[in-house]
Protein backbone atom coordinates (compact mmCIF):
# COMPACT_ATOMS: atom_id res chain seq x y z
CA UNK A 1 0.00 0.00 0.00
CA UNK A 2 2.79 2.45 0.84
CA UNK A 3 4.64 1.67 -2.40
CA UNK A 4 1.47 2.58 -4.26
CA UNK A 5 0.94 5.66 -2.08
CA UNK A 6 4.29 7.18 -3.11
CA UNK A 7 3.41 6.83 -6.79
CA UNK A 8 5.04 3.55 -7.79
CA UNK A 9 3.27 1.75 -10.62
CA UNK A 10 3.03 -2.04 -10.32
CA UNK A 11 3.91 -2.00 -6.59
CA UNK A 12 3.79 -5.81 -6.31
CA UNK A 13 6.49 -6.09 -8.98
CA UNK A 14 8.63 -3.43 -7.25
CA UNK A 15 8.15 -5.31 -3.96
CA UNK A 16 9.71 -8.42 -5.55
CA UNK A 17 12.53 -6.57 -7.36
CA UNK A 18 16.10 -5.99 -6.28
CA UNK A 19 17.49 -2.42 -6.15
CA UNK A 20 19.49 -2.77 -9.36
CA UNK A 21 16.34 -3.74 -11.25
CA UNK A 22 14.52 -0.41 -10.74
CA UNK A 23 15.39 3.16 -11.65
CA UNK A 24 16.99 5.74 -9.36
CA UNK A 25 13.72 7.65 -9.07
CA UNK A 26 11.85 4.48 -8.12
CA UNK A 27 14.48 3.70 -5.49
CA UNK A 28 13.99 7.17 -4.01
CA UNK A 29 10.27 6.54 -3.69
CA UNK A 30 10.92 3.21 -1.96
CA UNK A 31 13.07 5.07 0.60
CA UNK A 32 10.31 7.64 1.13
CA UNK A 33 7.78 4.84 1.69
CA UNK A 34 10.12 3.25 4.26
CA UNK A 35 10.32 6.51 6.21
CA UNK A 36 6.63 7.42 6.01
CA UNK A 37 5.21 3.99 6.89
CA UNK A 38 6.35 4.52 10.51
CA UNK A 39 3.99 7.54 10.67
CA UNK A 40 6.58 9.77 12.38
CA UNK A 41 5.90 13.03 14.21
CA UNK A 42 9.06 14.63 12.82
CA UNK A 43 10.28 13.86 9.33
CA UNK A 44 13.71 15.06 8.20
CA UNK A 45 13.42 15.01 4.41
CA UNK A 46 16.94 15.36 3.00
CA UNK A 47 16.62 15.98 -0.76
CA UNK A 48 13.70 13.49 -0.96
CA UNK A 49 12.71 14.37 -4.53
CA UNK A 50 16.14 14.84 -6.09
CA UNK A 51 15.92 11.96 -8.57
CA UNK A 52 12.23 12.27 -9.37
CA UNK A 53 10.49 13.66 -12.44
CA UNK A 54 8.16 16.63 -12.08
CA UNK A 55 4.95 14.60 -11.89
CA UNK A 56 6.23 12.35 -9.13
CA UNK A 57 7.75 15.35 -7.34
CA UNK A 58 4.30 16.91 -7.19
CA UNK A 59 2.73 13.67 -5.94
CA UNK A 60 5.36 13.33 -3.21
CA UNK A 61 4.93 16.95 -2.13
CA UNK A 62 1.14 16.52 -2.07
CA UNK A 63 1.58 13.33 -0.03
CA UNK A 64 3.87 15.07 2.46
CA UNK A 65 1.47 18.01 2.75
CA UNK A 66 -1.48 15.63 3.31
CA UNK A 67 0.45 13.73 5.99
CA UNK A 68 1.39 17.02 7.58
CA UNK A 69 -2.32 17.75 8.11
CA UNK A 70 -3.44 14.19 8.83
CA UNK A 71 -0.71 13.29 11.34
CA UNK A 72 0.16 16.79 12.55
CA UNK A 73 3.58 16.06 11.06
CA UNK A 74 6.47 18.48 11.50
CA UNK A 75 8.98 18.48 8.69
CA UNK A 76 12.51 19.71 8.10
CA UNK A 77 12.72 19.81 4.30
CA UNK A 78 16.32 20.04 3.03
CA UNK A 79 16.71 20.82 -0.66
CA UNK A 80 18.91 22.56 -3.21
CA UNK A 81 15.92 22.87 -5.59
CA UNK A 82 14.57 26.34 -4.91
CA UNK A 83 11.60 25.70 -7.18
CA UNK A 84 10.20 23.16 -4.70
CA UNK A 85 10.58 25.17 -1.51
CA UNK A 86 7.54 27.50 -1.97
CA UNK A 87 5.31 24.46 -2.56
CA UNK A 88 5.99 22.90 0.84
CA UNK A 89 7.71 25.29 3.25
CA UNK A 90 6.27 27.81 5.68
CA UNK A 91 9.68 29.24 6.58
CA UNK A 92 13.01 29.09 4.76
CA UNK A 93 16.57 29.17 6.09
CA UNK A 94 19.51 29.67 3.71
CA UNK A 95 22.78 28.06 4.81
CA UNK A 96 26.12 28.85 3.18
CA UNK A 97 29.47 27.36 4.28
CA UNK A 98 27.96 26.18 7.53
CA UNK A 99 26.45 29.57 8.42
CA UNK A 100 22.80 30.58 8.57
CA UNK A 101 22.83 33.65 6.35
CA UNK A 102 19.11 34.37 6.00
CA UNK A 103 15.81 33.16 7.44
CA UNK A 104 12.30 34.39 6.72
CA UNK A 105 8.81 33.30 5.76
CA UNK A 106 8.78 31.73 2.30
CA UNK A 107 6.97 34.56 0.46
CA UNK A 108 9.20 37.32 1.82
CA UNK A 109 12.46 35.49 1.21
CA UNK A 110 11.67 34.61 -2.41
CA UNK A 111 10.28 38.02 -3.31
CA UNK A 112 12.73 40.24 -1.38
CA UNK A 113 15.91 38.39 -0.39
CA UNK A 114 18.15 40.47 1.84
CA UNK A 115 21.46 38.70 1.19
CA UNK A 116 23.54 38.71 -2.00
CA UNK A 117 24.22 34.97 -1.73
CA UNK A 118 20.47 34.27 -1.65
CA UNK A 119 19.99 36.39 -4.76
CA UNK A 120 22.80 34.46 -6.49
CA UNK A 121 21.09 31.17 -5.70
CA UNK A 122 17.77 32.40 -7.03
CA UNK A 123 19.40 33.69 -10.25
CA UNK A 124 21.52 30.59 -10.95
CA UNK A 125 18.69 28.23 -11.85
CA UNK A 126 18.09 27.74 -15.60
CA UNK A 127 14.76 29.29 -16.64
CA UNK A 128 12.13 27.04 -18.19
CA UNK A 129 10.54 29.76 -20.35
CA UNK A 130 13.61 30.64 -22.44
CA UNK A 131 17.05 29.36 -23.44
CA UNK A 132 20.11 31.13 -22.04
CA UNK A 133 23.54 30.84 -23.64
CA UNK A 134 25.27 30.96 -20.26
CA UNK A 135 24.06 30.64 -16.68
CA UNK A 136 24.94 33.35 -14.17
CA UNK A 137 27.05 32.00 -11.31
CA UNK A 138 29.91 33.25 -9.11
CA UNK A 139 33.04 33.19 -11.28
CA UNK A 140 36.04 31.76 -9.44
CA UNK A 141 38.24 31.98 -12.51
CA UNK A 142 39.21 28.32 -12.28
CA UNK A 143 37.76 27.02 -15.55
CA UNK A 144 40.34 27.41 -18.29
CA UNK A 145 38.39 26.10 -21.28
CA UNK A 146 37.24 28.82 -23.70
CA UNK A 147 33.69 30.10 -23.45
CA UNK A 148 31.26 29.10 -26.22
CA UNK A 149 30.12 31.60 -28.80
CA UNK A 150 26.71 33.07 -28.00
CA UNK A 151 25.26 32.24 -31.42
CA UNK A 152 23.12 29.13 -31.82
CA UNK A 153 25.31 26.29 -33.11
CA UNK A 154 24.83 24.86 -36.58
CA UNK A 155 25.83 21.21 -37.00
CA UNK A 156 26.93 19.35 -40.09
CA UNK A 157 24.78 16.26 -40.39
CA UNK A 158 27.68 13.92 -39.62
CA UNK A 159 26.52 10.96 -37.57
CA UNK A 160 28.82 9.73 -34.80
CA UNK A 161 26.39 7.23 -33.22
CA UNK A 162 23.43 5.34 -34.65
CA UNK A 163 21.06 3.29 -32.54
CA UNK A 164 18.53 1.03 -34.25
CA UNK A 165 15.63 -0.94 -32.78
CA UNK A 166 17.15 -1.14 -29.28
CA UNK A 167 15.18 -3.31 -26.86
CA UNK A 168 16.09 -3.87 -23.19
CA UNK A 169 14.36 -6.45 -21.00
CA UNK A 170 14.85 -7.02 -17.26
CA UNK A 171 14.01 -10.28 -15.50
CA UNK A 172 12.82 -10.40 -11.90
CA UNK A 173 11.48 -13.05 -9.54
CA UNK A 174 14.17 -15.55 -10.50
CA UNK A 175 14.28 -18.53 -8.09
CA UNK A 176 12.91 -21.99 -7.31
CA UNK A 177 9.59 -20.83 -5.88
CA UNK A 178 9.11 -17.48 -7.56
CA UNK A 179 7.43 -16.71 -10.83
CA UNK A 180 9.77 -15.15 -13.37
CA UNK A 181 8.61 -11.75 -14.61
CA UNK A 182 9.84 -9.77 -17.59
CA UNK A 183 9.87 -5.97 -17.80
CA UNK A 184 10.61 -4.27 -21.11
CA UNK A 185 12.45 -1.07 -20.15
CA UNK A 186 13.22 0.07 -23.71
CA UNK A 187 10.96 -0.88 -26.61
CA UNK A 188 12.71 -0.76 -29.96
CA UNK A 189 14.19 2.75 -29.90
CA UNK A 190 16.12 4.19 -32.85
CA UNK A 191 17.97 7.52 -33.05
CA UNK A 192 21.12 9.22 -34.38
CA UNK A 193 23.63 11.42 -32.54
CA UNK A 194 25.61 13.95 -34.59
CA UNK A 195 29.12 15.26 -33.99
CA UNK A 196 29.30 18.27 -31.69
CA UNK A 197 25.64 18.27 -30.64
CA UNK A 198 23.83 17.67 -27.37
CA UNK A 199 20.89 15.29 -27.51
CA UNK A 200 18.69 15.74 -24.45
CA UNK A 201 16.59 12.81 -23.21
CA UNK A 202 13.58 13.69 -21.06
CA UNK A 203 10.95 11.55 -19.41
CA UNK A 204 9.44 10.42 -16.15
CA UNK A 205 11.27 8.23 -13.66
CA UNK A 206 11.19 4.67 -14.96
CA UNK A 207 10.68 5.72 -18.59
CA UNK A 208 13.86 3.89 -19.69
CA UNK A 209 16.25 6.87 -19.96
CA UNK A 210 19.03 5.39 -17.82
CA UNK A 211 18.57 1.87 -19.24
CA UNK A 212 19.05 3.32 -22.71
CA UNK A 213 22.19 5.24 -21.68
CA UNK A 214 23.73 2.25 -19.88
CA UNK A 215 23.21 0.00 -22.90
CA UNK A 216 25.25 2.36 -25.09
CA UNK A 217 28.37 1.69 -22.98
CA UNK A 218 27.52 -2.03 -22.56
CA UNK A 219 26.71 -1.79 -18.85
CA UNK A 220 23.35 -3.32 -19.81
CA UNK A 221 23.13 -5.85 -22.62
CA UNK A 222 20.19 -5.18 -24.96
CA UNK A 223 17.79 -7.97 -25.87
CA UNK A 224 17.69 -6.76 -29.48
CA UNK A 225 19.02 -3.97 -31.67
CA UNK A 226 22.32 -2.44 -32.71
CA UNK A 227 24.56 0.39 -31.54
CA UNK A 228 26.89 1.64 -34.29
CA UNK A 229 29.80 4.00 -33.57
CA UNK A 230 31.17 5.76 -36.66
CA UNK A 231 34.98 5.83 -37.01
CA UNK A 232 35.50 5.70 -33.26
CA UNK A 233 36.28 2.86 -30.80
CA UNK A 234 33.97 1.83 -27.95
CA UNK A 235 36.29 3.58 -25.46
CA UNK A 236 35.38 6.89 -27.14
CA UNK A 237 31.96 6.80 -25.48
CA UNK A 238 32.11 7.43 -21.74
CA UNK A 239 29.47 7.51 -18.99
CA UNK A 240 29.18 10.05 -16.15
CA UNK A 241 26.98 8.73 -13.37
CA UNK A 242 24.33 10.51 -11.34
CA UNK A 243 26.00 9.71 -8.01
CA UNK A 244 29.73 10.59 -8.05
CA UNK A 245 30.18 9.16 -4.54
CA UNK A 246 29.40 5.61 -5.67
CA UNK A 247 31.14 6.14 -9.02
CA UNK A 248 34.53 6.83 -7.38
CA UNK A 249 36.66 4.28 -5.53
CA UNK A 250 36.75 5.61 -1.92
CA UNK A 251 40.16 3.98 -1.30
CA UNK A 252 41.85 5.50 -4.36
CA UNK A 253 43.31 9.00 -4.49
CA UNK A 254 41.40 11.04 -7.05
CA UNK A 255 44.50 11.85 -9.08
CA UNK A 256 45.31 8.15 -9.29
CA UNK A 257 41.74 7.43 -10.43
CA UNK A 258 42.34 9.76 -13.38
CA UNK A 259 45.93 8.58 -13.97
CA UNK A 260 44.93 4.92 -14.33
CA UNK A 261 42.55 5.83 -17.18
CA UNK A 262 45.39 7.56 -19.02
CA UNK A 263 47.70 4.61 -18.30
CA UNK A 264 45.23 2.29 -20.03
CA UNK A 265 45.65 4.39 -23.19
CA UNK A 266 49.40 4.91 -22.84
CA UNK A 267 50.79 1.86 -21.02
CA UNK A 268 54.40 2.57 -22.07
CA UNK A 269 54.56 6.11 -20.73
CA UNK A 270 56.52 6.84 -17.49
CA UNK A 271 54.53 7.41 -14.30
CA UNK A 272 55.57 11.06 -13.93
CA UNK A 273 54.27 11.84 -17.43
CA UNK A 274 50.95 10.17 -16.59
CA UNK A 275 50.70 12.11 -13.34
CA UNK A 276 51.28 15.45 -15.11
CA UNK A 277 48.63 14.61 -17.71
CA UNK A 278 46.18 13.68 -14.94
CA UNK A 279 46.81 17.08 -13.33
CA UNK A 280 46.13 18.73 -16.70
CA UNK A 281 42.68 17.09 -16.77
CA UNK A 282 42.06 18.21 -13.19
CA UNK A 283 42.90 21.80 -14.16
CA UNK A 284 40.62 21.51 -17.18
CA UNK A 285 37.60 20.96 -14.90
CA UNK A 286 38.62 23.60 -12.37
CA UNK A 287 40.36 21.42 -9.75
CA UNK A 288 43.63 22.42 -8.10
CA UNK A 289 46.77 20.24 -8.65
CA UNK A 290 47.25 19.73 -4.91
CA UNK A 291 43.94 17.81 -4.86
CA UNK A 292 45.75 14.93 -6.59
CA UNK A 293 46.51 12.97 -3.41
CA UNK A 294 43.17 13.51 -1.70
CA UNK A 295 40.42 10.91 -1.40
CA UNK A 296 36.78 11.28 -2.62
CA UNK A 297 35.49 11.72 0.93
CA UNK A 298 37.46 14.98 1.22
CA UNK A 299 35.45 16.69 -1.54
CA UNK A 300 32.00 18.21 -1.90
CA UNK A 301 29.39 16.74 -4.23
CA UNK A 302 30.15 19.32 -6.92
CA UNK A 303 33.88 18.66 -6.71
CA UNK A 304 33.34 14.89 -6.90
CA UNK A 305 31.24 15.39 -10.01
CA UNK A 306 34.08 17.43 -11.55
CA UNK A 307 36.46 14.56 -10.71
CA UNK A 308 34.11 12.15 -12.48
CA UNK A 309 34.06 14.45 -15.53
CA UNK A 310 37.88 14.64 -15.53
CA UNK A 311 38.14 10.86 -15.33
CA UNK A 312 35.75 10.46 -18.25
CA UNK A 313 37.71 13.04 -20.29
CA UNK A 314 40.97 11.18 -19.58
CA UNK A 315 39.76 8.43 -21.93
CA UNK A 316 39.73 11.03 -24.75
CA UNK A 317 36.06 10.41 -25.57
CA UNK A 318 34.08 11.73 -28.48
CA UNK A 319 30.75 11.10 -26.73
CA UNK A 320 29.80 11.70 -23.08
CA UNK A 321 26.61 10.23 -21.64
CA UNK A 322 25.59 12.49 -18.74
CA UNK A 323 23.02 10.69 -16.62
CA UNK A 324 21.29 13.10 -14.21
CA UNK A 325 24.73 14.45 -13.31
CA UNK A 326 23.57 17.73 -11.76
CA UNK A 327 20.40 16.51 -10.02
CA UNK A 328 22.12 16.29 -6.61
CA UNK A 329 23.93 19.65 -6.83
CA UNK A 330 22.82 23.01 -5.47
CA UNK A 331 21.85 25.55 -8.11
CA UNK A 332 25.08 27.57 -8.05
CA UNK A 333 27.30 24.47 -8.38
CA UNK A 334 24.88 23.10 -10.96
CA UNK A 335 25.33 26.28 -13.00
CA UNK A 336 29.14 25.97 -12.79
CA UNK A 337 29.07 22.32 -13.96
CA UNK A 338 26.65 23.03 -16.82
CA UNK A 339 28.73 26.00 -18.00
CA UNK A 340 31.84 23.82 -17.73
CA UNK A 341 30.27 21.13 -19.92
CA UNK A 342 29.44 23.73 -22.59
CA UNK A 343 33.01 25.05 -22.44
CA UNK A 344 34.46 21.56 -22.79
CA UNK A 345 32.16 20.76 -25.70
CA UNK A 346 33.53 23.73 -27.64
CA UNK A 347 37.16 23.11 -26.61
CA UNK A 348 37.18 19.35 -27.31
CA UNK A 349 34.45 18.92 -29.94
CA UNK A 350 32.40 16.57 -27.76
CA UNK A 351 28.94 15.15 -28.40
CA UNK A 352 26.63 14.73 -25.40
CA UNK A 353 23.68 12.54 -24.58
CA UNK A 354 22.22 14.46 -21.64
CA UNK A 355 19.69 12.49 -19.58
CA UNK A 356 17.60 14.45 -17.11
CA UNK A 357 14.14 14.81 -15.59
CA UNK A 358 14.82 18.54 -15.15
CA UNK A 359 13.31 20.25 -18.19
CA UNK A 360 14.89 23.63 -17.41
CA UNK A 361 18.35 22.03 -17.45
CA UNK A 362 17.52 20.21 -20.69
CA UNK A 363 16.41 23.43 -22.36
CA UNK A 364 19.71 25.07 -21.42
CA UNK A 365 21.90 22.16 -22.54
CA UNK A 366 20.26 20.41 -25.48
CA UNK A 367 20.21 21.11 -29.21
CA UNK A 368 17.74 18.31 -29.89
CA UNK A 369 15.29 16.75 -27.44
CA UNK A 370 13.94 13.20 -27.25
CA UNK A 371 11.00 12.60 -24.90
CA UNK A 372 10.53 9.07 -23.55
CA UNK A 373 7.53 7.42 -21.93
CA UNK A 374 7.22 3.77 -20.89
CA UNK A 375 10.31 2.78 -22.86
CA UNK A 376 9.29 4.49 -26.10
CA UNK A 377 10.10 7.79 -27.82
CA UNK A 378 6.90 9.84 -27.95
CA UNK A 379 8.38 13.06 -29.37
CA UNK A 380 11.67 14.23 -30.82
CA UNK A 381 12.89 17.37 -32.55
CA UNK A 382 14.93 20.54 -32.23
CA UNK A 383 14.97 21.47 -28.55
CA UNK A 384 13.52 24.97 -28.89
CA UNK A 385 10.79 23.75 -31.23
CA UNK A 386 9.71 21.08 -28.73
CA UNK A 387 9.72 23.53 -25.82
CA UNK A 388 7.85 26.25 -27.69
CA UNK A 389 5.35 24.07 -29.59
CA UNK A 390 5.17 20.50 -28.26
CA UNK A 391 3.06 18.22 -30.46
CA UNK A 392 2.34 15.41 -28.00
CA UNK A 393 0.01 15.56 -24.99
CA UNK A 394 2.58 13.85 -22.76
CA UNK A 395 5.20 16.52 -23.53
CA UNK A 396 2.63 19.23 -22.88
CA UNK A 397 1.86 17.64 -19.50
CA UNK A 398 5.54 17.60 -18.55
CA UNK A 399 5.93 21.28 -19.45
CA UNK A 400 2.69 22.23 -17.70
CA UNK A 401 3.90 20.58 -14.49
CA UNK A 402 6.89 22.95 -14.29
CA UNK A 403 5.32 26.13 -15.68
Amino acid sequence: DWLAKVGLEHPSRIYSSYPHQVSGGQLQRVMIAMALCTEPLLLIADEPTTALDVHIQMRILELLNDLNKELNLSMLFISHDLGLIPQIADRVAIIDHGLLIEENDVNTLFSCPSQERTRQLLDSRPPIDRKLHRLPCPDNGSVVAPKPEPEIKAFPQEAILEVSNLKIVYKSGVGWFRKKEFTTAVKGISFTLYRGETLGIAGASGSGKTSLGRSLVKLTEPEEGNVLLHDTPQSSIQYIFQDPWNALNPTLEVGEAIREVIAARKPQMPQEFLRKEAIDYMRMVGLMPDYYYRYPAEFSGGQRQRISIARALAAEPKILICDEIVSALDVSIQAQVLNLLKDLQVALGLSYIFISHDLAVLRYMSDRLMVMKDGEVVETGASEAVFQSPSQDYTKELLKAVS
